[in-house]
């Protein structure tokens, strides 16, 4: 199996007062139509930027631009009008910017990497970068933390977590996408002496916190309002961890991994008002919990609704989109009913993909290059368009700025117009 990695994701559906205070703190760090981390604005594969397309032409939606790129699964970013790619380029493990509208390159910083792939596969960084308060954050798959200047490039501060806290390289190297939180960077590095998890402060690099002995798993983190409190989720391989994101103060846990220890476990939780969704592969499944009474309380679990092996699904109105299954067994792409698990359709022996949720849409892209276009209802799936917009080797995941959906395979970068009204 290929670096697992990331996963899609699922909006947050807040009691109303909990979605105001999750955007309040979102449009302070960047406009709700960048793409700015991995699964977006809210951490949950939703776009809500200008209108797309409803339909494309029949040669597909105008490709803006193009460029090859390096090895590697991090997904591109956007924000403020630049793209940040993290990939590697010969032994340098590289991050560039580029104009998001027309792909002219703004600034390139590099450092060099040994990381070697034990089996075989890509051998470039895995998580998706992020972008807050004028600064980048990325995390290549030795564990080097670095900190650079959105405007110019410039290195403003590195942690190599493997030296500090004695990473483990597990399976395919370390993968989580860092997630910002207020004055906070949160990482699930799996390292000794009790961090597991890590904060640390976004202007220095400063050590905030460290929490739990948990291994690092290849899902990357949430931060949601929960009974009143900020905290940050994390799936980590052990299974469900609940922090306080501003200290690190534990708030709960779940045991739950699959049995077996050649495994990953690599969606990103999905919040839903007090309801958590986890899911995973490798005979596990997935569990809906509640968190009312601030211990979870288990809904339904099963293995046969929606095992998401490394892309996390979306939800809206009550259904799930996503994989179910091995992704190089063939898996399927389904509906699933959040409350129940039962499997409203499914598509079987479908290539693996992403999806992310455009209004009442749904853009899956698979790992054959192709794009699709589909009403996202628990009625049937019947895509409205396609367009083979890349060569085979599609796992990143994309980005959705402003009209433009932004993607990569093992080789190559596109952006897609797909806004409905040109701009």
């Amino acid at each position: 199996m290929r670096a697992c990695l990331r996963g899609f994701g699922m909006r947050f559906i807040l009691l109303p007062i909990l979605i105001a205070g999750t955007r309040l703190l979102t449009n302070a760090l960047v406009a709700s139509d960048d793409w700015p981390q991995f699964l977006g604005p809210t951490r949950d594969g939703v776009y809500s930027g200008p209108a797309l397309s409803s339909s494309w032409p029949k040669e597909g939606p105008t490709i803006v631009w193009q460029k090859k790129v390096g090895q590697g699964f991090s997904g591109p970013v956007v924000a403020s009008g630049k793209l940040i790619l993290f990939h590697r380029v010969g032994d340098r493990e590289t991050v560039e910017a580029f104009d998001a509208r027309t792909g002219a390159a703004l600034w390139k910083f590099d450092y060099p990497t040994g990381y070697r792939d034990d089996f075989g596969f890509d051998e470039g960084p895995r998580a998706t970068p992020a972008i807050a308060d004028g600064k980048v954050f990325t995390f290549g798959a030795e564990g080097k933390l670095h900190c650079l200047e959105l405007a110019t490039g410039k290195n403003l501060w590195s942690v190599s977590t493997q030296e500090k806290f004695s990473a483990s390289k597990g399976f395919f190297g370390l993968a989580c996408s860092p997630l910002v939180e207020s004055d906070r960077v949160l990482l699930n590095i799996g390292g000794t002496g009790g961090a597991g998890i890590v904060a640390f402060d976004k202007n220095t690099g400063a050590l905030a916190w460290r929490a739990t002995s948990d291994e690092a798993s290849y899902s990357s983190p949430a931060a949601v309002e929960l009974n009143g409190k900020r905290v940050a989720i994390f799936f980590t391989r052990s299974g469900l961890t609940i922090l306080e994101a501003a200290t690190g103060k534990l708030q709960t846990q779940f045991p739950w991994r699959p049995r077996i220890n050649a495994s990953v476990s690599a969606a990103t939780p999905l919040v839903i008002g007090t309801q958590i969704f986890l899911s995973a592969s490798y005979d596990l499944g997935a569990i809906l919990l509640d968190l009312k009474t601030g211990r979870p309380q288990k809904i339904w679990a099963s293995d046969e609704a929606l095992s998401n092996h490394y892309a996390t699904s979306a939800h809206r109105n009550g259904f799930l989109y996503g994989f179910h299954g091995r992704q190089e067994s063939g898996p399927s792409l389904r509906c699933v009913e959040l409350q129940t698990g039962t499997v409203k359709w499914s598509e079987d022996r479908f290539p693996a993909g992403t999806v992310t949720l455009a209004g009442d849409s749904l853009l899956v892209m698979l790992e054959d290059g192709r794009l699709l276009l589909a009403p996202a209802t628990p009625e049937r799936f019947k895509p409205s368009a396609q367009a083979q917009v890349l060569p085979f080797g599609v796992r990143a995941h994309p980005a959705l700025a402003n009209g433009y959906f932004y993607t990569r395979s093992k080789d190559k970068l596109v952006c897609v117009n797909l806004v409905a009204t040109p701009q």
